[in-house]
């Protein structure tokens, strides 16, 4: 596999201090909205399959992880969505929020590092609804962290707190924004991509250390109020939310996604939050570090987390980009609660689509086109390849042992990424 070390270098654009700019600093780009298609896009899925025949496992929480804490999640209904939600309910978690008048703002999608790992821990990703992890070529995975309803704050409530570190923009984040029909930010982009992306912000940070590119969570939501006229209010139904887990899950205590051999992901179930926490290699291949939240320092805790199997465009090293829009029908697992659930995701348009003109985000459903509930909060996706292996494999930390083994029935499951072919 590649090194990750060619990405550690900003474009060479000239440069700002993220902290000391004011929103009308920041270089944004604004465009109309959307146009809706009336014919949905039609792909022959490949249904997930889940080999396991064991009876599901319920975790144990280790005494260590529940130790340190986790959000407590706010009280919702037994179940809500997803066409309709309770007044003050966020429709990306199910729960409700401290300032029901956000909810009337456009969503933030923030392009947040993942290398150098000096960038970690990062800022805000605890308060993202919604994170969507992706390859970006040369060994690397990032994230897009979409902000909506309450945004990040210190343990006193105070939004003056650094988000980042923030970088450069990628092709797929302008599908993820029109589904969500928000604003991107991000710290400049390749000549390659500039041209597809809209509705943007850039903020820019020292080229010395590609981590002083940050945007406090203050400026990320008067940048969403001064938006609001353009982008008109956000329409995020779609979503179902249910405290109960559905019947049919198999065990599903473990999640390896290697994108690279330095650039390893692990999810672990920890029942004491009834959540996933996750940990991730410290470039060496071997040393777990969990992740937690700069802002707070507590744990990164998802409550569902998605592997997502996306048709993929790989023109370069560092050049991708996914089908996301119009899609009738693609797999997807489902890990909450301790289980997993071979799903499926959508983006077509339904009658909603076409009497609305607008986009709705990512939907999940199960083979029949039922929605198939999420657990109440937040969720963490993970973008891969259609055709990305699965198998269940050891509870184990060393490469090699999860690549090769394999373990039927054990609940650790392994995504085994692998970079996708060149497109001739």
């Amino acid at each position: 596999m590649k090194s990750i070390s060619s990405i550690f270098v900003l474009t060479g654009i000239s440069i700002l201090l993220a902290s000391c700019q004011t929103p009308a600093a920041v270089q944004n780009r604004q465009t109309g909205a959307p146009t809706i298609p009336t014919a949905a896009h039609t792909d022959t899925p490949i249904t997930p399959t889940i080999t396991s025949t064991s009876t599901p496992v319920t975790p144990t929480s280790s005494p260590t992880l529940a130790e340190t804490g986790t959000n407590t999640p706010s009280p919702t209904p037994q179940a809500v969505g997803p066409d309709q939600f309770p007044v003050g309910v966020n429709p990306l978690t199910g729960l409700a929020v401290a300032h029901p008048e956000n909810l009337s703002l456009p969503p933030a999608l923030v392009s947040i590092t993942n290398f150098p790992i000096t960038s970690r821990p990062q800022a805000g990703l605890s308060f993202s609804p919604f994170v969507f992890e992706m390859y970006i070529g040369e060994g690397a995975s990032r994230f897009l962290a979409v902000f909506y309803g309450d945004y990040p704050g210190d343990p006193l409530g105070n939004n003056n707190v650094d988000v980042g570190p923030i970088r450069s923009g990628r092709r797929p984040y302008e599908s993820l924004r029109k589904l969500f029909r928000g604003f991107l930010v991000f710290a400049s982009a390749s000549p390659r991509v500039y041209p597809y992306l809209s509705e943007f912000n850039v903020v820019y940070g020292n080229d010395q250390d590609v981590n002083q590119a940050l945007m406090k969570s203050s400026q990320i939501q008067q940048i969403a109020t001064s938006s609001q006229s353009r982008l008109g209010k956000p329409s995020l139904i779609g979503l179902k939310f249910d405290n109960q887990p559905p019947a049919g899950g198999k065990s599903g205590k473990m999640i390896w996604v290697p994108y690279n051999k330095l650039d390893q992901v692990i999810w672990r179930y920890d029942s004491g939050s009834s959540a996933y926490l996750r940990y991730e290699d410290n470039a060496d291949g071997k040393t777990f570090t969990q992740m937690t939240d700069r802002i707070n320092g507590k744990p990164l805790t998802y409550q569902n987390v998605v592997i997502q199997f996306v048709k993929d465009h790989r023109y370069d090293e560092t050049l991708f980009d996914f089908d996301l829009l119009y899609i009738t029908k693609m797999p997807a697992l489902l890990f909450r609660n301790g289980q997993v659930y071979p799903i499926f995701w959508t983006t077509s348009s339904s009658t909603y689509e076409r009497t609305t003109g607008l986009m709705r985000p990512i939907r999940f459903m199960d083979a029949q086109g039922n929605p198939f509930p999420l657990k109440p909060g937040q969720t963490w996706v993970e973008m891969v390849p259609q055709f990305t292996p699965t198998y269940e494999t050891v509870d184990s930390q060393i490469y090699s042992e999860l690549d090769k083994q394999r373990q039927p029935g054990s609940g650790n499951w392994a995504i085994r990424f692998y970079v996708p072919a060149l497109e001739k």
